[in-house]
């Protein structure tokens, strides 16, 4: 099985990379079209602001080769959230795989800081990507922005408000946490994707 790591400019991949050699796979990071069509799965992985990334993403035409991939594609956190629709980041048109908004958090008190980061705990959990993983298991989060709950939400987190923490529709996969950051767990939704 082959894996390729779509390499940006607002990638974490050092992180996905270590995390798949732990599971013994072997993947290729690349920004190659044809390496990314011919791979059994594609991760698309995300540290960054959104309109940058999607203008890099645009400048290469990677953009349209996501959204025409045919096998199982994993979006990471700003991954996730440019297979959405739009974003309040910086006013960014993405690429609407998922059909939700990215809004940016707004503290309800002292207490609740923006950025969220750290672990926290994951509900409602609803896809094959999550088998073997309890309802509140603990992944790791770093993000300001979020996706709201509609109708490709597969997994919800609590913080300031109810969100989306992962989106699937057909091949697509989305997950805000960071798997390869989250310990057992995480390690359990990346073996359960490369399963897919």
């Amino acid at each position: 099985m082959s894996t390729a790591i779509i390499q940006y400019n607002a990638g974490n991949i050092q992180s996905v990379l270590y995390a798949l050699e732990r599971l013994g796979v072997d993947a290729i990071v690349t920004d190659e079209p044809e390496q990314i069509k011919s791979a059994d799965k594609v991760i698309f992985p995300g540290v960054g602001e959104a309109s940058t990334a999607m203008q890099y993403l645009q400048h290469k035409n990677l953009d349209t080769l996501i959204t025409a991939l045919k096998q199982p594609v994993l979006g990471i956190c700003l991954g996730m959230q440019l297979m959405c629709t739009y974003s309040e980041e910086n006013n960014t048109d993405c690429m609407g795989i998922f059909n939700e908004q990215v809004k940016q958090f707004k503290p309800d008190n002292i207490s609740s800081k923006v950025p969220q980061m750290g672990w926290n705990t994951i509900t409602h959990l609803q896809s094959p990507l999550f088998a073997g993983v309890e309802e509140n298991s603990y992944v790791y989060f770093v993000h300001g922005y979020y996706a709201s709950i509609g109708a490709h939400t597969i997994a919800q987190t609590n913080y300031i408000i109810e969100y989306s923490c992962a989106l699937h529709r057909g091949n697509f996969y989305g997950v805000q946490f960071h798997p390869e950051k989250s310990a057992k767990v995480g390690e359990q939704i990346i073996q359960n994707f490369l399963s897919l």
